[in-house]
Order: structure tokens, then C-alpha cells, then sequence
């Protein structure tokens, strides 16, 4: 890191400079990961929490500089960062357990996948109007379109990029990012690794404040609830680096409703459903707006889906139990996997449509979509070259969840955190450096 003064009060540690992630592993070797369990959607809310003991003062440090001032609705309680399951002492006891939804990974692959959809509509594009390329690459990046950070991916480090996923909009929690992604690439040999954060871990922010929040407010925060993306992306990749330990450079953030639009563009995509299911889904993003619930249903076989039903397909991960609308059909459909499956299943529908002469009439408009879709710290040359080297096909997935270097836990607030197990950040970054595809 640039100043480790800077996080020496962070819960999370800065990467040991003696650390190199391309040296040899002694564990190595593809990651399976299953069972991944995280929070309900938010802001739609369950039933109230048991009310929480006082809370201790504690005097607020003085905010850093370069972060906006803190917006409302935003501030978390200060004070202990967290506490484990049957830990005693701790001003904020866990409260008594009750039933609840399972806990589920937010880690949205399409975040992920949309940069090659990127790839190759920019390469067909290309061909047509090297002008208008130009200008997108501008409109979407802090850099130049031809410029390039990384030696046009002639290098043979390992490249890392974080990639965000927000709802957009403007309503409350518009730009919490509740899909975040490290893609860790070795240009070399395509060897991609995907690392999934939760985004309800508990760190500091902004770093040495004292306030802690979900590790989904970094850059909404720092961004200024989105009126300056460049800075929030640059401090949520800060902070991903100090988590997984990767010397994270490089950020991507995608509006899903800005996805949306771009299906649309394009004229739809044609589908094949290969298992049928239903699911509680969000009636209203804004939940302001309309909290309540809908009852969503998918049949087996071909389908044409619009913007709204594609990401209602890719996105979808509540039982009908959740919302008391009945019972699921089939719950294997809304595990993490199956929900990574139906996104590449989006994604190769929206690939192919884009391939077809004739979409390409529609390209001007997919672009304008793409436009208010992503932006990024990578020129349009090294974002386009990295999603030609990446390889999804055989990536590593790694997930940080419960299941392995996490716990569940409560903040001071009462609402349902994730926290290092034993308080063990540096066992995060261990975890993350033997899974790295090398």
C-alpha cells in the first residue's frame, strides 16, 4: 500500500510488502465451493430484532481526508468492530436465535461476464465506426481509450480488477455494491481466478475512522453516494486489497439497470430455461417506493425474456417462504451455483444475439446502454484485451463465506455481519493466496 500509517487502526491489515501473489503455492489445485449462505436482500426488511443492550460511547475520531463528508442514512455505531457466536463480554451480546432466511453469497456473475459481452460488441463495433468506439472508450474510463496501464496485457504480473455490481437509480442504497468480485488474471497463461467478498463484512470505513459498516458502503461513501465514481472505486478497491491480500489496481462498476436496458437494446435475447422454478422476487428496487413482494415463475424450454425478466432470471434467490407465498418449487434453483449457472445462461443468449448481423443495426444503441452501464479505471484497450485473456470456462471460484474463513455475528446496530473467524484477517489473505489459479 501506498501508506501503511494510513490503516493502522483498520481492522483489516495492509498486504506484508514481502509478499509476492505469483510466488510457488504449496496448495494448489481448483476449489470447489458449495453451500454458500448470506443475508436477505436488503432494505427489505424480516421481522424486528430483539432489542440490543446499550451501546458503549466512544468519541468519534476525526474523518480522514479525501472522503465526502458522511451522507445521511449512511453512518453505522462506532465502537467494537464485531463479536462471534458465544463470544462473552462484548457490549453487544449476540441476541437469541431465532428462525430466519438462510444466509446467502451475493456474488452476481454477471458483473463479471459483462465484460466480455463488452469485449466483442466493442470488436464488432469497431469494424463499423471507429469514432463512436472512441467515444465510448471515453465516455467509460478515467484514461484514454488507446492508453494503456497494463502494457496492453503484455505483462506477465498478475492482474486484478475488482468488479462491482449496484442497483442504480437514485432511491436509498442505490449504489451499494452488493455484488463484488476480484477477477485475478495471469495474462500469460489465462489462468483466471474469481473471488467473491461478501458484502456484508465488517471493516472500517473510511479507513482509521472508527465508523464500521458493510464492506458494500465503501463505495457509496467514498463516492459520494455515486456523484464521484472514480474515487469511490479507487477506495473500494483499497479496501478489497487489504482484505484478500492482492494488489488490486483496477476497478469495473456495472449498474444492473443499466444491464437491463442493455437487453433491451439489443431487442431481447431467446432463452432455453433447463429447469423450471419460481422464487419471491423485489416488486420495487426502492423499496421507499413498494416493499413488498412478487411471486416470480420460470418454465423449462425456450422463452424470448426482455431486460426486466433476463435480470429477474439471473438474479432471482428467495424461496416463496420468504414472502409467504407458498413453496418453493425447486430450491436447488436459487443456490449460489445454480444462480451463477443462469447468469452465463444470460450471458451466452446476449453473446450470441450480438454476433448475429442482424443485431448489429442495434449496436449504436447497445453502446448508449453500455454507456450508462459500467465505468471504470481501465482504458478501452486494456479492459478489451483483459476480457480476451480471461478464461470463465476453467476460472477457480473462490468464495469467502461462513463456510470457511468467516462468521456470522451482530453489530452494534443488531443487524447480521460477517466478521474474520477468530478475528483473523491475515487468515483471510492466506486462504485467498493458496486458491489463486497459478
Amino acid at each position: 500500500m501506498d501508506d501503511k500509517s494510513v490503516y493502522e487502526d483498520d481492522p483489516t491489515k495492509p498486504l506484508p510488502p514481502s509478499w509476492n501473489s505469483n510466488q510457488d503455492r504449496s496448495q494448489q489445485g481448483k476449489m470447489v465451493v458449495g453451500g454458500f449462505q448470506n443475508s436477505p436482500r436488503q432494505p427489505y426488511q424480516y421481522p424486528p430484532r430483539q432489542s440490543q443492550p446499550q451501546q458503549p460511547q466512544v468519541s468519534q475520531p476525526t474523518q480522514p481526508a479525501g472522503y465526502p463528508q458522511q451522507q445521511p442514512g449512511l453512518q453505522k455505531q462506532q465502537g467494537y468492530p464485531f463479536q462471534q457466536p458465544g463470544q462473552v463480554g462484548s457490549p453487544f451480546q449476540r441476541p437469541q436465535l431465532r428462525q430466519r432466511p438462510p444466509r446467502r453469497r451475493h456474488g452476481c456473475l454477471i458483473a463479471s461476464l459483462t465484460v466480455l459481452l463488452l469485449a466483442v460488441i466493442v470488436g464488432i463495433f469497431a469494424t463499423i465506426s471507429g469514432q463512436r468506439v472512441l467515444a465510448f472508450g471515453s465516455a467509460i474510463s478515467t484514461q484514454a481509450p488507446l492508453s494503456t496501464q497494463t502494457g496492453y496485457m503484455g505483462t506477465s504480473d498478475r492482474v486484478n480488477v475488482l468488479v462491482m455490481g449496484y442497483g442504480g437509480g437514485i432511491h436509498q442504497g442505490a449504489n451499494l455494491t452488493d455484488s463484488m468480485t476480484v477477477i485475478s488474471l495471469l495474462p500469460q497463461s489465462h489462468h483466471t481466478t474469481l473471488i467473491s467478498v461478501p458484502r456484508d463484512l465488517w471493516v472500517q470505513i473510511p479507513p482509521n475512522s472508527g465508523q464500521y459498516q458493510k464492506i458494500n458502503a465503501a463505495y457509496e461513501v467514498a463516492s459520494g453516494n455515486g456523484q464521484n465514481p472514480a474515487t469511490g472505486g479507487d477506495a473500494a478497491a483499497q479496501k478489497l486489497s487489504l482484505v484478500t491480500g492482492l494488489n488490486v489496481k483496477y476497478w469495473l462498476t456495472i449498474n444492473f439497470t443499466g444491464f437491463r436496458d442493455l437487453i433491451n437494446s439489443i431487442g431481447g435475447i431467446d432463452v432455453y430455461v433447463p429447469d423450471s422454478f419460481n422464487a419471491c422476487y423485489p416488486k420495487n428496487d426502492d423499496a421507499d417506493i413498494d416493499p413488498s413482494w412478487i411471486k416470480i415463475q420460470f418454465n423449462k424450454g425456450l422463452q424470448h425474456m426482455d431486460g426486466e425478466t433476463a435480470i429477474r432470471y439471473a438474479r432471482a434467490r428467495e424461496p416463496l417462504e420468504v414472502c409467504g407465498k407458498g413453496t418453493s418449487e425447486n430450491q436447488a434453483e436459487l443456490t449460489d451455483f445454480a444462480r451463477s449457472a443462469r447468469q452465463q445462461i444470460i450471458i451466452k443468449a446476449a453473446l450470441a444475439k450480438v454476433k448475429q448481423i442482424s443485431t448489429w443495426p442495434s449496436l449504436f444503441n447497445a453502446l448508449t446502454a453500455l454507456q450508462h452501464t459500467i465505468y471504470t479505471n481501465m482504458s478501452l484497450a486494456d479492459l478489451t484485451e483483459y476480457a480476451l485473456k480471461m478464461d470463465l470456462s476453467t476460472a477457480h471460484r473462490v468464495g469467502l463465506s461462513n463456510q470457511n474463513v468467516l462468521v456470522d455475528s451482530t453489530a452494534p446496530d443488531g443487524e447480521a455481519i460477517l466478521a474474520p473467524r477468530n478475528g483473523d484477517w491475515q487468515a483471510i489473505i492466506d486462504y485467498v493466496r493458496q486458491q489463486l489459479y497459478n
